[in-house]
């Protein structure tokens, strides 16, 4: 506040603000064009940034996951390599288990689906039920996903039929979305002795394992550390981090942003020009004045302080203005679009915000240097001659 106040007590500063005030239509035009070049450059970076969060957090849950899978020629991943991955640390769980696509009927409805071979300790650690329980080990009951159970209108307690094969539904799953392990809505889960009904020619061993590591953190270390005991000789299986998703995703939605704050800038760019083309105007109808000022003994200095002055009153003024005009228009945006608010309170969505600010003030004191500078080298006497 000292601040402020040291500033509006400054004679420039004073002369600046008159000034301004005195083609108050010009002003507000050339304000105008900042605001919305603001507007622009930081509701873009903004809409970006909350996408690129709303999307990282739905893989979020799989951040701490590697999912392996047989190498080219291998046909699965064996009993022996799961005992293996017992003995690294850092790996929280271990999740072996095989899957196969089918039809699941009931009545006169077909809905396709993947069976899973699971145990039922295991799919706890992925899943929650949305309604009923899941199976016990050694039953012939299965747990469905929320898009079989949608797509066939079941209930618990429905019979389904897989491979002629009647399955008593004992549970439902939440709804889990889109995930790099397992197509958990998509899915039909049993037990080994009723996968091994389904499918009694079907091996032993597993299709894939889910590793859940016990901290995201050591996701590279501990993959490291199962390729080298897997593959130590040849290579036998293929390893993937789940967490690479994430970081390409917030690489590609960062340069979606950058992209987007560019296209905004132009918009700076236009309200950069007319603030020339002001402060140009202003130069010219105020010749006089400033050659009485010259006269008076002002410097070139002082002429310059004073135009640059006006130029950082106008940037900083219309640029606070777009800032908040933008907070506002893009909450209220983001809750209608997404009906969730909470990534953009996130700190690096006000990043954007001094971003946006900070550019709008440059702009102005960009547009208004060269009018400043051409007032600052008028000759006094040839300024108290102009008409």
């Amino acid at each position: 506040m000292k601040l402020i106040k040291r500033i509006r007590r400054n004679m420039y500063a004073q002369l600046a603000e008159r000034n301004l005030r005195r083609q108050k239509v010009r002003t507000i035009l050339a304000a105008i064009g900042i605001i919305i070049g603001v507007m622009a450059i930081t509701s873009m970076g903004i809409l970006g940034n909350t996408l690129k969060l709303s999307v990282s957090e739905s893989f979020s849950d799989v951040g701490d996951k590697l999912v392996i899978y047989p190498a080219m020629g291998e046909d699965s991943v064996t009993q022996d390599q799961v005992n293996r991955m017992e003995r690294i640390a850092g790996i929280e769980h271990i999740i072996p288990y095989r899957s196969s696509g089918e039809a699941v009927e009931y009545r006169d409805e077909t809905s396709y689906g993947t069976v899973y071979r699971m145990k039922e300790s295991d799919l706890r650690q992925l899943v929650e039920i949305e309604s009923g329980r899941f199976f016990k080990e050694g039953s012939t009951d299965c747990v469905l996903g929320s898009s079989v159970a949608s797509n066939l209108e079941l209930d618990v307690g429905s019979k389904i039929e897989i491979e002629d094969t009647r399955l008593r539904v004992v549970g439902i799953l939440k709804e889990r979305g889109m995930a790099v392990d397992i197509s958990t809505d998509s899915g039909v889960f049993v037990s080994h002795d009723m996968y091994s009904k389904l499918y009694p020619d079907a091996e032993e061993d597993y299709r894939q394992v889910i590793v859940v590591v016990e901290d995201i953190a050591l996701v590279d270390t501990v993959k490291t550390e199962l390729e080298d005991t897997l593959n130590k000789r040849e290579k036998k299986i293929e390893i993937f981090a789940a967490n690479s998703i994430n970081e390409q995703i917030e690489s590609a939605f960062q340069s979606i942003s950058m992209f987007l704050m560019g296209i905004g800038s132009i918009s700076l760019l236009v309200a950069g020009v007319s603030i020339l083309n002001v402060m140009l105007m202003s130069t010219m109808e105020r010749t006089r004045e400033i050659g009485i000022m010259k006269a008076v003994g002002a410097s070139r200095s002082d002429v310059l302080r004073m135009f640059l002055l006006e130029a950082l009153i106008l940037g900083i003024i219309a640029s606070l203005l777009g800032g908040i005009v933008t907070v506002v228009g893009s909450f209220t945006l983001i809750y209608f679009i997404m009906g969730d608010i909470t990534y953009f309170f996130d700190p690096t969505t006000f990043l954007y915000v001094i971003a946006g600010i900070f550019f709008g003030i440059i702009t102005s004191l960009i547009g208004g240097l060269y009018p400043a500078w051409k007032a600052s080298m008028m000759n006094p006497l040839d300024a108290l001659r102009y008409e």
